[in-house]
């Protein structure tokens, strides 16, 4: 009995992890995340337009469904994910992603908003864009090589011909391992003189290119407000960032922004100048709105407060407070010739993209010299069978092997042999004899044009500048972004847009409004107007939210820094607001957006809302509570825990009922859930939230009674219910002064 000796390599775990992570790296690198110099693109992005090519989705065809042609990209030559894959030709086809786009699609694609809002890849149809033949034009010329797909039954371009520098000209994102590519896009007429003066001039310095190339050209259309030498300088090293501003004009006193920067969503901006505007922060704005539209693809609208409003200083505040200004992170960084990564200046880029576009030409040139040479050969065989028509046809007749026969009688070669063998009867005549001398004629004057190019660096240099040109007229468009010196965003401070100073602002019965620097005021014991009384009262700062309710259950919102001062009368609140007939302001609630409140009526429901909820920029207002004609609303009960909060309820026959405050749903608005069961004519009269361990005081007229802990515990219940009787004396608590906590 033999045994058989199995021999194992063995390898320290450290050396067999590094060659792992270090292969994967480069697999990330090269076949992944960086684009190649020579047609700018990923093997994804190439394998889309490849793949779109072979299914015949030209410009000029009609378009098929996207999940087609995903199904022939992961199928044949990408074998990843369907979802990655859909996702790399959505963003090809967005203008407002690519400079160019090399995808036309029809459907949703997307929108400035959010990008990947796009429908799936089986609703939507897709055509390659005309720019796209840009790449493809000479690809069945001869002029790339073409490897084995990843199951070796199908060939793949290794790269793309591309006629112009799409490296600079769409450029790219991605994130490899251990290194990432940020490459803006740039103009084709700007890219086309680069190149053009390069060709004539080889050793023209990084500073005369910059004469041509002066800035990256975004889709959005935004401003250059980098300085020029901090632009010159990421060209010279390949690192660094660009500074965008959105554009905006003035359209009588308001302030509409047309364009913003790169990659910026127009709702992330309403969001963040909203924000700003909520938190009391923006008080020199008054409105906002989104007017963008089909024809007005970015249309923001900002309303100043007044005319007195400098839209300069607002803006410039706005720029270095929100995404209306953005600094682009720039990093050539790519896969080059010799297959290397690589972060290059903007020379070394056009002039190792020149060598490949060169080269390419050269072997367009090749491939045709070669087809033209092989058709002379050919047209020189048929032309001896027709000089000896008859002894060509004896042969085919009577030989048994008339190929032999033809190449041995008048020294034909294969290829000769085999075109005579093929030709058809109709082809004898005459006239047929007169068209080869004439396509001879014709393809040694080509050839003889074709040799020439390929002798002369010179003209084979002008030959690329003229297709460059030919290209730019035809693909390019003026600049987009216009290059602007602009200073330095600078945001206002916060004593220049608003003072947040402490604030108790007041309200009269008969709706009239003031406000009274500081806590702890007497707003009682002031003044107002003859017949006049105070009603309610709100603590808060002047940058935080000052939220009115009115009796029909609408809320209400005032600046708190713009109220008339507490040492008159104030203002009537109706000024400030478009109250409905029969609607009378009743309670104020003043504080942070996130702070709860316990809000209802007094036909027995209620629930608990945010008060940031309750804002609004309309001075109509917005319901919130929803109240009956018989009903009125209670006094808001600010919640301080409502995991802990106690909810009392009193109501006119005396009753009285604690439950948790978490027992209520929290809604934005509408009648709630019921806080206690109400029979006949009873109604509620009083209410609070008490904290944990806390007392609970009743008044009723001179009277009072302070339920401590343990008694109020008596009166505890589960929501809904019908609650406990009060002590004898007590069951008619005045329905002015709602119970208080102690």
């Amino acid at each position: 009995m033999t045994t058989e000796v199995t021999e194992a390599e063995r390898i320290p775990l450290r050396v067999f992890a590094e060659k792992a992570y270090l292969d994967y790296s480069m697999y990330v690198v090269l076949d992944r995340a960086l684009p190649h110099i020579a047609d700018g693109l990923k093997p994804v992005q190439r394998r889309i337009v490849y793949a779109m090519s072979e299914l015949g989705l030209g410009p000029n065809s009609k378009p098929k469904k996207s999940a087609r042609t995903v199904g022939d990209v992961i199928g044949k030559f990408h074998p990843h994910g369907d979802s990655a894959c859909y996702e790399a030709m959505v963003t090809m086809a967005q203008p407002f992603a690519y400079r160019y786009p090399l995808v036309d699609g029809q459907g949703n694609w997307g929108s400035p908003d959010d990008p990947k809002s796009f429908a799936a890849m089986r609703y939507t149809e897709a055509k390659l864009a005309p720019y796209a033949q840009a790449l493809l034009s000479e690809l069945d010329l001869g002029t790339v090589d073409f490897a084995p797909n990843f199951d070796g039954t199908l060939k793949e371009p290794k790269l793309l011909p591309a006629r112009l520098p799409n490296i600079l000209v769409n450029g790219t994102t991605g994130i490899a391992v251990g290194m990432a590519t940020d490459i803006p896009p740039h103009n084709i007429h700007e890219l086309h003189g680069a190149c053009a003066h390069l060709l004539k001039y080889p050793n023209a310095r990084i500073e005369t290119l910059c004469e041509f190339v002066k800035a990256p050209d975004f889709p959005s259309g935004c401003e250059i407000v980098s300085p020029p030498e901090d632009i010159r300088r990421v060209y010279e090293t390949g690192n660094g960032q660009i500074r965008g501003r959105a554009r905006w004009e003035r359209e009588d006193n308001n302030i509409v922004i047309t364009h913003l920067p790169h990659q910026v969503s127009p709702a992330k901006i309403l969001e963040q100048i909203a924000d700003q505007m909520r938190a009391k922060k923006l008080p020199l704005v008054e409105d906002l709105r989104d007017e963008s539209d089909h024809e007005n693809p970015i249309r923001l609208v900002i309303v100043p407060r007044s005319n007195r409003v400098d839209a300069d200083q607002l803006m410039a505040h706005l720029f270095a407070t929100t995404e209306l200004e953005r600094s682009f992170r720039v990093n050539l960084n790519m896969v080059g010739l010799d297959g290397r990564p690589r972060v290059k200046n903007l020379r070394d880029i056009l002039v190792e993209w020149l060598q490949f576009r060169v080269a390419t030409v050269t072997r367009r040139l090749q491939h045709r010299l070669g087809k033209v040479e092989d058709r002379l050969h050919i047209l020189d065989g048929l032309l001896i069978a027709f000089l000896n028509i008859d002894e060509v046809i004896r042969i085919i007749r009577f030989e048994d092997e008339p190929k032999q026969a033809l190449m041995a009688r008048f020294s034909l070669s294969d290829a000769q042999a085999e075109s005579i063998l093929d030709l058809k009867l109709r082809h004898l005549q005459r006239l047929e004899e007169m068209k080869i001398k004439g396509e001879q004629a014709e393809l040694a004057e080509e050839r003889d044009r074709l040799q020439e190019l390929l002798g002369s660096d010179d003209k084979l240099r002008k030959l690329v500048a003229d297709e460059l040109k030919a290209d730019a007229n035809k693909y390019g468009d003026e600049r987009r972004c216009p290059i602007v010196d602009r200073p330095a965003a600078q945001a206002m401070t916060v004593t220049e847009i608003m003072p947040s100073e402490p604030v108790t602002v007041i309200l009269s019965k008969a709706g009239w409004i003031k406000a009274a620097k500081g806590h702890g005021v007497d707003a009682a014991g002031m003044a107002y107007r003859a017949g006049d009384e105070f009603l309610c009262s709100a603590e808060g700062r002047t940058n935080q939210l000052l939220i009115l309710l009115d009796n029909q259950g609408r809320s209400y919102q005032i600046p708190a820094h713009g109220l008339p001062s507490a040492r008159g009368n104030g203002e009537p609140v109706s000024g400030k607001l478009d109250l409905s007939d029969g609607s009378r302001i009743v309670a104020l609630l003043f504080g942070d957006a996130e702070q709860r409140y316990v809000l209802g009526s007094d036909a027995g429901y209620g629930f608990v809302a945010v008060l940031g909820e309750m804002q609004t920029r309309q001075r109509a207002g917005k319901a919130v509570i929803s109240v009956d004609a018989k009903s009125s609303v209670l006094p808001p009960a600010l919640c301080t825990s409502v995991a802990s909060d106690r909810m009392a309820v009193i109501t006119a026959e005396g009753r009285l009922l604690v439950f948790a405050v978490a027992d209520l749903p929290e809604l934005g608005k509408g009648k709630g859930n019921k806080l206690i069961t109400l029979r006949g004519e009873d109604r509620i009269i009083a209410s609070c939230v008490l904290g944990e361990g806390a007392s609970l005081t009743l008044e009723c007229g001179k009277r009072t009674l302070t339920l401590k802990p343990g008694d109020v515990a008596a009166y505890q219940g589960a929501r809904a219910s019908r609650g406990s009787h009060l002590p004898r004396g007590f069951q008619r608590v005045d329905a002015v002064y709602p119970a208080t906590e102690v």
